[in-house]
């Protein structure tokens, strides 16, 4: 084991139809995983993964399976290929399951069950249209955190992701999220960002789909991790499975600690950060919080070379 590599998974807005095709032309480990992922769930998660229609794709209760089906197959891909097992995982909000997954916690077919009720229940939880998200860029977290507060009224928003410095996305009630988007432009942010999204995740409006998902976790088997796996929740790692199932029913409702995931990894010892999905939403992320850091993405044959040749460093 390497002490100086983590394993990141990304999460929902990753995704694209045809996301992985150079990986799998070279490694059918890739179609593998999406053939296991269709089996679980009674259709071609596959096809769809490879042919679209991206609206479909873009289903929560679709895009959470897939994106789970991707980042599995960029892991199993990295290990056949030689690559090390890490010190630590961690996975942005959906990711967090990927990274699970790959430490042993949770076995693929039940987490592809588990994310596709937890996309169906998230967007269960809020009437279609009359939630949102937003990214607000320029101003730190207690600058936003506040805003929400003053343009909450008797509605919700709430800053539930800390991605970066300067870097937070906030959720809730449409109206209200517009109304803190106004109020960050007018406390000068350089930029307030509508995201495409049906669902606001990581806010109080999603605590009837914990509910759900708690009760959908308790006939889950989950096991002690084999590798420690930060939580979005808490940026601490759990060893009991019950804390574990506890971290993911918080994680619905509460905010991603990304910023704080990262340091936390940074002064644990790794110096080099791969992230195992589609994208480098999360490569860009790292280099964010700390330009020091070797952050690589795993995603098509030329960045599993690239992350092979530093991981062996």
């Amino acid at each position: 084991m390497s002490s100086k590599i983590a394993m990141l998974f990304p999460g929902q807005g990753s995704q694209s139809v045809g996301m992985l095709s150079d990986l799998a032309a070279g490694h059918p480990v890739v179609r593998q995983t999406f053939e296991e992922a269709s089996d679980r769930l009674g259709f071609d998660l596959g096809r769809l993964i490879s042919e679209g229609p991206i609206e479909q794709l873009n289903q929560t209760e679709n895009t959470q399976p897939a994106m789970l089906a991707a980042g599995i197959a960029s892991w199993r891909v990295w290990r056949e290929q030689g690559g090390g097992m890490p010190a630590v995982m961690a996975g942005h909000s959906l990711g967090e399951y990927s990274a699970l997954v790959a430490a042993g916690v949770l076995s693929f077919a039940d987490a592809v069950e588990i994310v596709r009720l937890r996309g169906r229940y998230m967007q269960e939880a809020v009437p279609e249209g009359s939630g949102a998200m937003a990214a607000i860029l320029g101003l730190d977290d207690d600058q936003v955190r506040q805003l929400c507060d003053e343009a909450a009224g008797d509605e919700v928003v709430e800053a539930v992701n800390f991605n970066a410095p300067g870097q937070v996305v906030i959720a809730g009630d449409r109206s209200a999220v517009e109304r803190a988007m106004q109020a960050a432009k007018a406390a000068g942010a350089r930029r307030a960002l509508p995201l495409p999204v049906s669902v606001p995740s990581h806010c109080s409006l999603m605590r009837p789909a914990a509910e759900r998902l708690a009760e959908a976790l308790a006939g889950v088997t989950l096991a002690p991790p084999r590798v420690p796996v930060l939580h979005n929740v808490s940026v601490a790692a759990e060893s009991d499975p019950t804390a574990i199932a506890q971290r993911l029913v918080e994680q619905l409702h509460q905010p991603v600690r990304w910023v704080e995931t990262v340091t936390t990894m940074r002064d644990q010892g790794a110096s080099t950060l791969l992230e195992a999905g589609p994208g480098r939403v999360l490569t860009g992320l790292c280099k964010r919080i700390d330009k020091s850091l070797n952050a690589l993405a795993v995603f098509d044959t030329a960045s599993l070379e690239k992350a092979l040749e530093a991981s062996h460093a």
